[in-house]
């Protein structure tokens, strides 16, 4: 799948909307799996985490992610408990803050950082370095640095590159590295190609294939400067079943049974990596963590005996599943625009006050999304509708198609679920949009663990810009 640089408006015209969207008999009605634990409806207003969003807009402002911490909680214990033997790591890429950082601690998980900046606020949040994983194709020689200065728990290695420049580390710091080696094994996952990550043709990892993952456990395991904890392997993000793993574990286990038959060593570890899927739309399905967990157990098991090695201590990183469905995004709609397309057929273009700033993935991966009216029930037949945002792109898509109230209007919240993952993290400044803030909700509370950007923070960086007012504020009377 490739997706159009804009968007969904190249995707085929379809006044129904695609086949797996189904017209709602209540348009009030939430569909639970979309939304955190804690969402209802109350006299159709969204409620989540005892907050009512109506009055937390008029509070913090829109939009405005908000993030309900008992179900981020709730769904890190589930798979601490399911993965009991594991070691489970949560995805810092998908949202961190030090709060985030500290939740994760709080529930026995281990953290997962790519780059300095994310390794900095996990310490930051007090995180036990020991816990603290890091990846990333190419770790600068500072961000290595400042990982085996921490005391990280294990450094995932990428590259020959990345094995010489962090021997070299090692070597002028007096430090032995805690590494695992990143293996491709040539998977094709289910999932969207720029998320499918153990096919050959990618920059992650060393291939098994081509011979590189056994030349870079051989260079690895001659180094003094290198503990060598196992293999790595990940095959992609948003996947709803372990066929891809079974795949993927057969040939990394295939590896590690050459290493112990040519170096003598077997490795104490495996990292099977993650990416588990989570609904979005009808049209998602996602396991439960206990069957994942019995599931890839007995794949591991059974590999490892058909080849007489001792099942190594395994690892998992969920990814987007354990904030992706915790969050959801909360906007006011500022203009509703019919549009009459081919055939006599109208779609109800609804815009709001975030957009591709807020969540590039439409745009980006032709993600789908839903949306429900947040601030009012409705007893007006349902339309078509496309929620777009108010940026200067004709690609800039949050929901190409969802069912809402024909009597929809400027002034009405919408809210999205599922923008837990990669929404923040991959927010931008785009047409000097600000940030919104991450608002948690709890037992009918709210706090700001980050706050929305203001102009002074977006003008930070501008060498030229001066003190100037700003001219979107009213002038004092």
């Amino acid at each position: 799948m490739r997706a159009h640089e804009a968007g969904a408006l190249h995707a085929d015209i379809n006044a129904r909307g695609p086949a797996w969207l189904r017209e709602p008999v209540d348009a009030n009605a939430l569909v639970p799996h979309l939304w955190p634990g804690t969402a209802e409806k109350v006299d159709g207003v969204l409620h989540v985490g005892g907050t009512d969003l109506r009055a937390l807009a008029a509070e913090v402002g829109t939009p405005a992610y908000v993030l309900d911490e008992e179900d981020f909680r709730s769904r890190a214990r589930a798979f601490r408990d399911a993965f009991s033997s594991y070691d489970v790591f949560y995805a810092g890429k998908a949202f961190l803050c030090t709060t985030v950082a500290r939740w994760v601690a709080e529930e026995g998980l281990g953290l997962d950082v790519c780059s300095g900046g994310e390794l900095t606020v996990a310490l930051r949040a007090g995180t036990d370095p020991a816990r603290i994983g890091f990846h990333g194709n190419n770790k600068s020689t500072a961000e290595l640095r400042a990982a085996l200065e921490a005391g990280v728990g294990r450094i995932v290695l990428d590259s020959f590159d990345e094995i010489a420049r962090l021997e070299r580390l090692t070597a002028e710091l007096g430090r032995v590295a805690p590494v695992m080696v990143r293996v491709t094994a040539g998977v094709e996952a289910h999932t969207h190609e720029y998320i499918a990550t153990a096919h050959e043709d990618q920059k992650f990892g060393f291939s098994i294939n081509a011979g590189d993952a056994l030349a870079a456990v051989r260079q690895v395991h001659g180094s003094e400067g290198f503990e060598l904890l196992g293999l790595h392997s990940h095959i992609g993000s948003q996947i709803f079943d372990t066929s891809g793993f079974e795949v993927a574990a057969r040939r990394v286990l295939a590896l590690q049974g050459r290493v112990r038959d040519e170096l003598g060593v077997e490795m104490p570890e495996l990292d099977l990596g993650g990416g588990f899927g989570i609904a979005y739309t009808l049209q998602d399905d996602p396991a439960d963590p206990k069957d994942l967990a019995s599931e890839l157990t007995s794949i591991v098991e059974q590999e490892c005996r058909a080849r007489g090695l001792a099942v190594p201590r395994l690892a998992i990183e969920p990814g987007r599943a354990i904030v992706g469905p915790a969050m959801c995004s909360l906007y006011e709609v500022g203009t509703v625009k019919k549009v009459a397309l081919d055939g006599g057929a109208v779609r109800t273009y609804v815009s709001v006050d975030g957009g591709m700033s807020d969540n590039i993935r439409t745009a980006l991966y032709d993600a789908d999304y839903s949306a429900t009216l947040a601030s009012r029930s409705s007893d007006a037949p349902v339309v078509l509708g496309r929620v777009v945002g108010k940026h200067c792109e004709a690609g800039d898509i949050l929901v190409k198609d969802e069912f809402l109230p024909g009597d929809v209007a400027p002034g009405d919240l919408l809210a999205v679920p599922g923008t837990g993952a990669y929404c923040w993290s991959m927010a931008s400044n785009y047409n000097h949009a600000l940030r919104p803030p991450v608002v948690a909700v709890r037992g009918g509370s709210a706090r700001v663990v980050v706050r929305r950007e203001t102009v002074e923070d977006l003008l930070a960086t501008d060498t030229g810009a001066g003190t100037g007012a700003d001219p979107t504020q009213e002038r004092e009377q």
